[in-house]
């Protein structure tokens, strides 16, 4: 029948364009984060070492001493976030989960253990439910052991949250400026109190907003994590693809910059003659000539705003496999934050 083949066609359809989406370079799906891990080991031996005690714990090649331990975690599937921010005035460990899942309790501790240099480690979080509770768990552990500890819990995504709610925010793209400025302040040897008060200033300075336009494959799923028509736009969407402020039609990068732009200043009370650094950040498939466009309009944007500009980050900072989309994040800055923005680190992935 006429409706049978119309069934037939529309089958064939989807299951050609399924095969396409799910083009991955990659063998066992089920080797899929350990064999990146090993891969970005083998790629800078001179940055990157796996523990001894646990697999799934990234740290520095070469351990550094009398220094407070900056430690992260959380699912692959972002990179450079998480692991890719360790490194000389940076991380010092990183808990790897599998993708978009937590790292466990016990991966946690030993990333706690194998960055403590006897002087604290502080556990920088993005607020996601899993991620928060192990690390809590794993730092009781820690501290049963000697080993004092202290949580920063990034919450800087607009879009999860009102602003009388901020401590409900989920962590995205503005915790890598958390990483830097804490990781360079840890570097001067200063306490873990102190660490932890200058990475807590710049993650009250935080904003991030961004836009998914198309949906991420997991490896060993095979499917979209989310169904976006070809047409539309998310703004506000998760790194996960929880769900964002709203759904509309794709429309030219002005006004969807404009747009992200007044809500991301409105949110933060950023002001003339401020000072600020701008991050503007691929969520994986965006190439970097449309986040240049992103970062003209943000930056005409200020400066007709009068806001003090110091520097734009542009590119794959905190992805989403191969979601499409970007974000715009904002980092207020006084003399301090600026100062250790700023200093010397070694790390393949950030450029000052």
């Amino acid at each position: 029948t006429l409706k049978g083949f119309v069934i037939l066609l529309v089958y064939i359809f989807l299951n050609l364009k399924y095969k396409i989406v799910m083009k991955k370079i990659i063998n066992d799906p089920s080797n899929f984060v350990e064999e990146s891990i090993d891969g970005l080991i083998k790629s800078h031996p001179d940055i990157y070492s796996i523990a001894k005690d646990n697999n799934r714990v990234v740290t520095r090649a070469k351990k550094s001493s009398n220094k407070v331990g900056i430690v992260t975690g959380g699912g692959s599937g972002h990179l450079p976030v998480f692991t890719g921010y360790i490194g000389k005035g940076f991380l010092d460990a990183c808990a790897v989960g599998s993708v978009f899942a937590s790292p466990s309790v016990d991966q946690m501790f030993s990333a706690i253990k194998n960055a403590n240099n006897g002087n604290g480690v502080l556990c920088i979080i993005g607020n996601y439910g899993g991620d928060v509770m192990n690390f809590e768990m794993a730092c009781e552990m820690a501290e049963a052991e000697g080993i004092k500890t202290k949580k920063v819990i990034v919450a800087d995504d607009i879009a999860s949250a009102k602003i009388s709610e901020k401590e409900k925010r989920r962590g995205i793209a503005g915790m890598i400026f958390v990483f830097k400025i804490a990781g360079a302040i840890a570097e001067t040897g200063v306490s873990l109190d102190d660490v932890f008060k200058t990475a807590t200033e710049a993650n009250n300075n935080i904003r991030t907003l961004g836009v998914a336009m198309s949906p991420c494959i997991l490896p060993e799923a095979g499917k979209p994590t989310f169904q976006i028509g070809d047409d539309e736009i998310e703004i506000g969407m998760g790194i996960h693809g929880e769900p964002g402020i709203k759904r509309e039609k794709l429309k030219p990068a002005n006004d969807l910059v404009d747009d992200l732009y007044k809500r991301i200043i409105e949110d933060s009370g950023i002001k003339s003659n401020d000072h600020i650094a701008i991050m503007i950040n691929s969520l994986g498939a965006t190439p970097l000539e449309e986040l240049y466009i992103i970062s003209k309009r943000v930056n005409e944007n200020l400066l007709n705003s009068k806001i003090k500009n110091i520097k734009t980050f542009v590119g794959r900072y905190a992805t989403s496999m191969e979601m499409a989309g970007m974000s715009i994040t904002t980092l207020k800055l006084n003399d301090n934050l600026k100062k250790y923005l700023f200093e010397n680190s070694e790390c393949p992935f950030w450029n000052n």
